[in-house]
């Protein structure tokens, strides 16, 4: 157990438990299939289930965070923490008290979820409990994704797919395939957050007999694996962009304002030399944050798609008026 005896005050407590820093991994593709709705799907924009739909998955994806501390814990997964993490290896929780605050979080996320579908239909009922389901399977036994090499596709769906999709859904009153398809890029970066992560504990893993992508695919497998995750959003948004010029009507296309997310290619740049130098890194500590580095360049890449919806609309309005 790796207690630390200073206990801090109530809020720095739960702020560690939560690990608010992680939240913009499943927030963007809310908040992208919220403007996506309304510039590309021809929703009125609704700020207040806009605003319960944000409020939701945060809610979720703390809870499941805290249920992840409890669960890393028993398996022995937190002999090392980092300044923001491992609220119960440090002993200022109990795992009974993050499982109840856990419990919390997830009752108050399901209950917003659950008044927003009672007012969308049946749709958003099927999204928000797979969602749900996921989270809470996420760490906890007998499925545990994350141990048993499923919590790749599990943030995947949950933080990229189905947050975009249910977003959509709560604006236009309807799901629809393009939000789910246009949140693949985000989704595969979120994925490279969890994967730097497991990359970099998977001697940890392998005497826990903890099973992750990165340890089945080992240190060469997994840096191919990472640069994959890195690149391949921006080959699927150029791909997108393509098709919607040459297709102005498919519904799948994008607007050609997503060039802009080419200003995010230099992080990406400078997270996939990190990877490369892992064995003799730049800066002693370049490998170990590998994972906080590549959820800087995730929110840098949401923001940018999130920007180029709005300019878009900008610009289509603009033209309309005149």
């Amino acid at each position: 157990m790796n207690a630390d005896t200073t206990q801090p005050g109530w809020l720095k407590t739960w702020l560690v438990a939560i690990r608010p820093f992680a939240l913009p991994a499943s927030t963007m593709p809310v908040i992208f299939g919220t403007t996506a709705a309304y510039v590309l799907g021809g929703a009125t924009f609704q700020p207040l289930p806009a605003l319960a739909a944000l409020v939701a998955m945060m809610a979720l994806h703390s809870g499941a965070n805290v249920l992840s501390d409890v669960y890393d814990f028993r398996y022995g997964l937190d002999a090392q923490v980092t300044p923001v993490t491992g609220a119960v290896a440090r002993g200022w929780l109990t795992p009974r008290q993050a499982l109840a605050g856990a419990g919390v979080l997830l009752a108050l996320g399901a209950a917003l979820g659950a008044l927003l579908a009672w007012r969308v239909g049946a749709a958003l009922w099927l999204i928000g409990g797979a969602g749900l389901l996921i989270g809470v399977c996420y760490t906890t036994p007998p499925v545990a994704l994350k141990y048993h090499a499923l919590g790749d596709l599990a943030v995947f769906l949950d933080f990229g797919i189905l947050g975009s999709l249910g977003a959509w859904t709560v604006q236009t009153g309807r799901p629809a395939w393009a939000p789910a398809i246009w949140a693949v890029p985000m989704a595969l970066l979120v994925i490279g957050i969890l994967h730097a992560n497991n990359w970099r504990d998977i001697a940890g893993d392998g005497e826990k007999d903890v099973h992750t992508i990165a340890r089945l695919l080992g240190d060469r497998g997994s840096l191919g694996y990472y640069g994959t995750l890195l690149f391949a959003p921006f080959l699927i948004v150029s791909a997108l962009v393509v098709w919607g010029l040459m297709q102005p009507a498919a519904a799948l296309g994008l607007p050609w304002t997503f060039a802009m997310i080419l200003l995010a290619l230099p992080a990406a740049l400078r997270c996939w030399r990190k990877a490369l130098r892992r064995a003799a890194p730049a800066q002693p500590m370049d490998f170990v944050t590998l994972d906080g580095a590549t959820a800087q360049f995730n929110l840098q890449f949401g923001l940018l798609c999130t920007a180029a919806l709005i300019a878009y609309g900008l610009l289509a309005h603009s033209i309309l008026s005149h």
